[in-house]
């Protein structure tokens, strides 16, 4: 299952998708000045560095010649200054260009930083707006790879590639004006073997992109297994699965590894392209140079025209050579550009309404007006679910496995929306509230209690964050934590490493409990909050839980019949429907499903 599972690529349109680039200038606009500056910085440079090949060529047929035409009887600077000149300006410009070069490589790496960090903020704030049946239905590393690996790659498109690409445009424009200035012929003899180099291009297009798409697949996979291996280390390690995951990492890498190389030797005909052409033009400018030398039937090429010619055929190539280089790596990045706009596309499902108000604060009445909800169409879990909850009541809801307890209560905190019917908070349409005003006042514990680094002090405090250590501490003691966090060595200031690694699960759950608290929420949700909690400890729990059940209301799933015997209305969930309901004498009494459980369960 793991191979199938983890070796399945995800499907993304296989064109190169050309309309991602003006939303991938959206990142860029904010930075356009400073992309402006290193733009000018950059056609600075190469408007200088071009310079060289004409200095050289007066130097060769002009400022030599001169010089030795003068007696020996002539001083240094006569027979040398104009000689002495160009090599000043040629150092200089050199210099200068160098100069140039540093300031915009300085001034775009901390651009480029910027937008990695721009982008991933987005990423990250569309993570946190996205449902719950986002992250259910795939492995979190293949959201993971996103946010990291597929960001990287774009920090250098979007910054130095424009900026080398317009730079690169720019200098083509100006050598060509140099070379016809110089010679026609030659010209047009360099460019000859042009239409050959955009042959190959074009022809390489569709391999190269199906390439790095198959590798970000297979990296993505890789990525996948590797989070989901971490998370469930404890397991394969019980389970003594560690030869068989060790297979199927195996597996994975050696895929990885195959497909990174095709599409690395795919990109890699490119360059020896460029570089083989622009070598093989560059002899065919020898050779018609050597040939018109001198040649008095047309005009002369002169040694300093022919060397200078020479000089920028080579700085021809280079940027020829570099808008390939782009070409590559707007193909390899566009796979990846696709996979982050994919996730930025992704709908969301949970979301305020125009116009939705915020929720004022509740006395916790709370209406199912017959909820009907699925996951996946065809396949309901709640069908026409009803009750009306008043102010202050404590709900136990029991039922079989998959029954549809926390859907009830996921609905309540519009982790999800109902597909018909209505929820009311205090007779308003949760609908037509604000999600976050909703969750503020509405208290969930889940059974998975996740614990994030940091101390036990930070852990319980984000419940509330303005919270004080001396109400933090009392949440504490309300839940029976404050014992046990006390007795380590740091106390509160304990640090906690990987969900809570060197805690148990129910010490886990009862600081998971004191920052559900901290919340003071009017409606308490406790969603199997005692299932990892030893009997001794949920005896004193249970008095906590007394006085702060008083005046909230209350929806607790559990099994164990000391946590739900005293509640004041139970729900007997089962295929999605409340099939019986009442308090735990009225229910004993029905001998019904509930009662069944009670006698055949111990709970």
């Amino acid at each position: 299952m793991a191979r199938n599972k983890f070796d399945e690529d995800e499907q993304i349109e296989r064109k190169i998708n050309f309309k991602i680039i003006p939303r991938m200038m959206k990142w860029i606009k904010p930075y356009w000045g400073f992309m402006v500056l290193a733009c000018i910085i950059m056609l600075l440079a190469s408007a200088i560095g071009l310079i060289s090949p004409y200095l050289i060529r007066m130097a060769i047929d002009t400022a030599i010649p001169a010089a030795q035409k003068l007696p020996d009887t002539a001083t240094f600077w006569e027979k040398y200054g104009l000689l002495t000149k160009i090599s000043l300006v040629l150092l200089l410009s050199t210099l200068l260009v160098r100069i140039l070069l540093a300031a915009k490589l300085k001034l775009m790496t901390r651009v480029a930083q910027k937008i990695i960090v721009n982008i991933r903020k987005e990423v990250f704030t569309k993570l946190q707006a996205l449902p719950f049946t986002y992250f259910d239905s795939r492995p979190h590393g293949k959201i993971l790879i996103r946010v990291v690996n597929y960001v990287n790659s774009l920090s250098d498109l979007l910054s130095n590639g424009i900026i080398q690409l317009i730079s690169d445009l720019f200098t083509l424009v100006v050598i060509i004006c140099f070379m016809l200035a110089i010679d026609v012929r030659l010209t047009f003899v360099c460019m000859a073997v042009l239409p050959i180099l955009f042959i190959i291009l074009f022809s390489m297009k569709k391999k190269q992109h199906e390439a790095w798409k198959q590798e970000s697949y297979k990296r993505s996979n890789l990525t996948a297994y590797l989070s989901e291996s971490l998370n469930g280390m404890k397991v394969t390690q019980s389970f003594a699965r560690e030869n068989v995951n060790q297979g199927i990492f195996n597996e994975l890498c050696d895929k990885c590894k195959t497909v990174w190389i095709r599409a690395v030797n795919i990109n890699n005909i490119i360059w020896p392209v460029v570089d083989n052409l622009s070598t093989f033009g560059v002899a065919l400018v020898y050779l018609a140079g050597v040939a018109w030398l001198g040649n008095a039937a047309g005009a002369t090429v002169t040694v300093g025209t022919l060397v200078a010619f020479a000089g920028y055929i080579w700085r021809f190539w280079n940027p020829i050579q570099n808008l390939g280089n782009f070409y590559n790596s707007m193909v390899t990045t566009g796979a990846y550009v696709e996979r982050i706009f994919e996730l930025l596309d992704e709908p969301e499902d949970i979301t305020d309404k125009e116009g939705a108000k915020e929720l004022p604060p509740i006395r916790g009445h709370v209406t199912f007006d017959h909820v009907n909800f699925s996951y996946e169409k065809g396949n309901p879990i709640l069908k026409d679910v009803a009750f009306e909850i008043t102010p202050g009541m404590t709900v136990a809801i029991v039922g079989p496995t998959g029954a549809g307890k926390t859907t009830i209560v996921n609905l309540l905190s519009r982790f999800y929306n109902p597909e018909e019917g209505r929820i009311l908070i205090d007779g308003i349409d949760i609908q037509e509230l604000q999600i976050k005003s909703i969750r503020k006042q509405v208290g969930v514990m889940l059974q998975d209690s996740f614990l994030f680094s940091g101390t036990i002090m930070e852990n319980i405090r984000y419940g509330r964050l303005d919270a004080s250590d001396e109400e933090c501490i009392a949440a504490a003691k309300t839940v029976q934590a404050h014992d046990f966090i006390t007795a380590f060595p740091d106390g509160y200031n304990t640090k906690l490493f990987a969900n809570g690694g060197g805690l148990s699960q129910g010490q886990k759950q009862l600081i998971s409990f004191a920052r559900v608290l901290l919340s003071n929420p009017r409606i308490l949700i406790l969603d199997e909050a005692t299932s990892s909690v030893d009997t001794q400890t949920e005896m004193l729990l249970q008095k906590g839980l007394d006085q702060l059940l008083k005046g909230r209301t209350s929806f607790i799933i559990a099994h164990r019949l000391s946590t739900i015997r005293n509640a004041d209305v139970i729900f007997y969930v089962d295929h999605g429907q409340i099939v019986e309901r009442g308090n735990h004498n009225e229910l004993m009494e029905l001998n019904g499903n509930y009662a069944a459980m009670v006698k055949d369960v111990t709970i």
